[in-house]
């Protein structure tokens, strides 16, 4: 049964313990960390829905691998979280495959309509406009289906219907709403009213909440879930549905066509790999802009002694701060849709760069941005982008991290379909683009063209240890998945952190303008430090949600960030 196990996964405990030497001396049992870890010995999932990591955990107990696992988690959070969970957006997926030892990135993400232009995106004065973000204007081509279905087609073991089955079930037989999950709709309420059948799906008649504990159903979604089970990705690209989301863009002047959704097309790519430390990271290459520019900021973090500063004291934020401010400076110039322009992602990532992008940091003085130029990666390039993870007993871990762009993305639900479609259509440089036209430069690497990917900061991510899997991560959060991702990366790695741990510290979170934010309740001595070294501060909410196992000594060790409630770690 689907939800058996939640409570004993909700009660699971990790026994941390201490050195041998140490225990024999005590008379008491003492823990190392106030953190500590789900742990298993079967696999592990971690996902930001407790139903649905239990969704995954069953697969792996009926015999089903970690991408199966990972394919069934993402039909199900379509259901139970929908502000984030979906089929009508788009993502990566990071494969470890244990029998042949490789690191394999699927790139499902979305795709610009072929009647896109620029100029629907800006106004006369080069200012994006609302459309890119709400409507029927915003959506780009969405490509989580066409990337699970290529999943399951290169690594899956169980058959495709059955891991389209529970999400299925969970939409026609309605899910019990949780005090946050009722709390966002109310939240989403003028977002979700872009479209009568968002309002019809997620609102009572009249337009009253649903509230805590009573259930939500959702049978036009369970219908569509019911033609991808039957016809796998082209139940969704072609066909009924497909008919259905063409017809509501046409009547609504959106801009997908039947066409644009029967030509999208997901892509295997190799990963971009790297090193801090001594460990191996794969992550996802461009059209993720968030794999090189988490490699380009450790590259620099290497030339800091980050263990000797000590965890969260202002001297390694400071450094960390700096890092992340040069990696967001570069990031656009030296990114983009691998299919449409030539980027130096070779040289942004490379040792060499970040040894001559690192001279810019003080270690005791804070830049502003302005006297962080744009670097010249290309000069270093070689001739030659919510999250859940996954392991399994067999050795396969799977990253995915997929989204609609904002909650509930466009605020777009096609009608009879129950797919809510995403917001990525502001993801391109469009104001940049505007800019450059005017002023007759070259357009950036990121300007919106029809069929080609807009830049993502997903990121899924795996750090190998002595050639094998050791962390798997991720995160949700916009522009804040980079450097939440470095954070969970540096506390492990740098501090020794257990993985509970490491998702638990607070964080901070630097782009390429002056100010850094930290997170509420921010440590006040640790920021009057920070202050002190030329930091503009600024605090508003918590950042990423980031879903994580680390695999040591035989065991499954999975951390749940608890930043977003009703996130869970299973053990199978």
């Amino acid at each position: 049964m689907i939800f058996r196990r939640l409570l004993a996964a909700t009660l699971s405990f990790a026994l941390v313990v201490p050195a041998p030497l140490a225990a024999q001396s005590r008379h008491l049992l003492e823990y190392p960390s106030i953190h500590s870890p789900t742990v298993g010995t079967r696999g592990m999932v971690v996902s930001q829905n407790a139903i649905a990591s239990e969704v995954g955990a069953e697969v792996l107990r009926d015999g089903g691998n970690a991408v199966d696992a990972a394919i069934a988690i993402g039909f199900a959070l379509a259901v139970t979280l929908p502000r984030a969970g979906n089929i009508g957006g788009d993502g990566f997926m990071t494969v470890y495959d244990a029998a042949s030892g490789q690191v394999r990135v699927l790139d499902f993400r979305g795709v610009a309509p072929r009647a896109a232009t620029p100029a629907m995106f800006v106004d006369k004065m080069g200012k994006e406009r609302d459309a890119a973000s709400y409507g029927y204007l915003a959506p780009s081509v969405p490509g989580t289906v066409a990337g699970l279905d290529l999943a399951h087609r290169k690594w899956g073991k169980l058959p495709w219907d059955r891991l389209v089955a529970p999400a299925i079930k969970l939409a026609a037989d309605g899910v019990r709403l949780t005090a946050d999950e009722a709390f966002v709709f109310s939240w989403g309420k003028e977002r979700l009213s872009k479209s009568t059948s968002g309002q019809v799906t997620f609102y009572k008649p009249g337009g009253a909440l649903y509230a805590k504990d009573e259930v939500l159903k959702q049978p036009d979604l369970a219908w569509t879930l019911g033609e991808i089970a039957k016809h796998r990705a082209d139940g969704f690209y072609k066909g009924a549905v497909a008919g259905r989301i063409a017809a509501d863009m046409k009547a609504h002047g959106g801009l997908i066509t039947a066409v644009d959704l029967a030509a999208y097309r997901p892509v295997e790519r190799d990963p971009l790999v790297g090193s801090y430390r001594g460990y191996t990271i794969y992550t996802a290459p461009p059209a993720s802009a968030g794999g090189a520019t988490l490699l380009n900021i450790l590259n620099q973090l290497e030339h800091f002694d980050i263990k000797a500063m000590g965890a969260n004291s202002a001297a390694s934020l400071h450094v960390m701060a700096e890092a992340m401010k040069l990696g967001y400076v570069d990031r656009y110039r030296a990114l983009g849709d691998p299919a449409f322009v030539t980027a130096p992602v070779g040289g942004f990532i490379s040792k060499d760069y970040a040894a001559e992008r690192v001279k810019l940091i003080d270690p005791a003085r804070a830049k502003p941005a302005a006297d962080m130029p744009f670097g010249d990666p290309l000069r270093y390039e070689s001739p030659s982008t919510t999250h859940f993870s996954v392991a399994d007993k067999d050795g396969n871990v799977v990253s995915t991290t997929y989204t609609l762009g904002s909650d509930f993305g466009s605020g777009v639900m096609i009608e009879g379909t129950g797919i809510l479609l995403n917001n990525q259509m502001n993801n391109y440089s469009h104001e940049q683009a505007w800019e450059a036209k005017r002023d007759g430069t070259p357009p950036p690497l990121n300007a919106l063209a029809p069929g080609k990917r807009m830049l993502s900061t997903m990121m899924p991510t795996i750090v190998m240890k002595d050639g094998k899997p050791w962390l798997v991560t991720g995160t949700p959060g916009g522009s804040t998945i980079i450097t939440s991702v470095v954070q969970v990366i540096v506390n492990t790695i740098d501090h020794g952190m257990n993985v509970a741990e490491a998702t638990h510290q607070p964080r901070i979170y630097q782009g390429n303008v002056d100010a850094l934010r930290v997170e509420p309740n921010f440590n006040p001595d640790t920021v009057a430090a920070l202050k002190a070294m030329g930091h503009p501060i600024t605090s508003d909410e918590t950042m990423g949600s980031a879903q994580s196992i680390m695999i040591e000594n035989g065991r499954f060790l999975g951390a749940a960030d608890p930043r977003r409630p009703g996130a869970m770690a299973v053990e199978p």
